[in-house]
């Protein structure tokens, strides 16, 4: 099975430079073929990534968009059967919609034994609310399709720029995973897993919760003969099946049937999981750039392990940036919590899980509302 990641972006939001890293520090023992498709006549960045010892093939007679559609799908037909490569990368044009070149590599998925893997946008933080503005129905479109939403230059912005530029990326797009620190303090490795699907904090929570329930039985030796256990999600780490069936229902037009790996990640929404009739309990999660201080992360774990003010909380646990340097890892049962420092994550990221659990409030008790 050969992997198909396509990483798009707007003109000059970063997408070679990610490449790169991605190659760099990743990809080195994989056999790659990059795909590019330029704007215009010269493909600008094909000597740099050649560098690499990557088999480039360009395509620079239009935009994958409009009328490359057709020629699009043979080429990487050939490609394929020729190179055989263990994963496709595909760059396509800055102008171009995400979209349209989902539905070529669908195409092709019918003929070739290939996989839509990751749906990456790359943005300028920077630049968005402006290319938004300019540039809507493409920008938009890159940005509605991702799975995996990738920020570039965001240690050249404010705290407020960044906030508010994932907010708008938010707006148009609830359950891609944002990557908001500078690529220079996360390793290629933590990105892949993003990109794959494979780094939901909401999944691991769940996994401990369903690992402690399950020893706990075997040390009671509680025999119960329930079909369905308080913490099944069946929540399955292969990248092709997770299936969230969430209450709210966010339709993605994704057109890539099960290949859509937007529920990967946990996100700024609440998840219903309704197993027994007297079994039901939410898991919340949520996305933020925002720096917090000690102080403020030890308020709120302290508030939800030893009061029922925001529900009755079974589980908490996060990643978030310190306003002094550094980051803040979190982790709560009812009366206990442990806050430590730790590596840098892609984002910061807080998992709540319990029942009567209000989003609002959570987020007001966090300071993110």
């Amino acid at each position: 099975m050969i992997k198909i990641d396509i990483i798009s972006g707007f003109l000059g939001a970063g997408k070679t430079t990610f490449i790169k890293k991605m190659l760099d520090e990743v990809y080195k023992d994989e056999k790659i073929a990059l795909i590019e498709n330029e704007f215009g006549e010269v493909g600008i960045d094909g000597g740099f990534l050649k560098d690499s010892g990557v088999n480039i093939t360009e395509m620079n007679s239009g935009c994958i968009c409009c009328s490359l559609v057709g020629d699009f799908g043979k080429n990487l037909n050939e490609v394929i059967t020729a190179y055989k490569p263990d994963r496709i990368i595909i760059e396509p044009s800055g102008v171009g919609k995400l979209s349209d070149v989902m539905k070529s590599v669908i195409d092709v998925e019918k003929e070739q034994d290939v996989k839509l893997n990751a749906l990456v946008t790359v943005v300028n933080a920077k630049k968005a609310s402006k290319q938004m503005k300019a540039f809507g129905e493409f920008f938009n479109n890159q940005i509605e399709f991702a799975t995996t939403i990738v920020l570039s230059r965001t240690q050249n912005t404010t705290p407020e720029q960044l906030e508010l530029c994932v907010k708008q990326m938010q707006e148009l797009n609830k359950k891609a995973a944002i990557i908001t620190t500078p690529w220079d303090a996360i390793a290629g490795e933590q990105i892949l897993k993003v990109i794959e699907g494979q780094d939901s904090l909401e999944m691991k929570v769940l996994a401990e919760e369903a690992h402690k329930k399950e020893e706990a039985e075997h040390e009671h030796e509680h025999h119960h003969d329930h079909d369905h256990d308080e913490h099944e999600h069946h929540h399955d780490h292969d990248h092709d099946e997770h299936e969230h069936h969430d209450e709210h229902e966010h339709h993605h037009d994704h057109d890539h049937g099960e290949h859509c790996t937007c529920g990967c990640h946990e996100h700024d929404h609440e998840h219903h999981h309704h197993h027994h009739a007297d079994d039901v309990f939410t898991s919340w999660g949520k996305e933020t750039p925002h720096k917090f201080t000690k102080a403020d992360i030890e308020k709120a774990v302290k508030t939800l392990a030893e009061t029922e003010e925001y529900g009755s909380i079974l589980r908490a646990k996060g990643m978030v940036e310190n306003v002094d340097g550094g980051w803040i890892y979190f982790d709560m049962v009812p009366g206990e919590y442990e806050i430590r420092e730790g590596e840098p994550d892609y984002t910061g990221r807080l998992c709540v899980i319990g029942t009567n659990v209000d989003e609002k409030q959570l987020e007001e008790l966090f300071g993110i509302a």
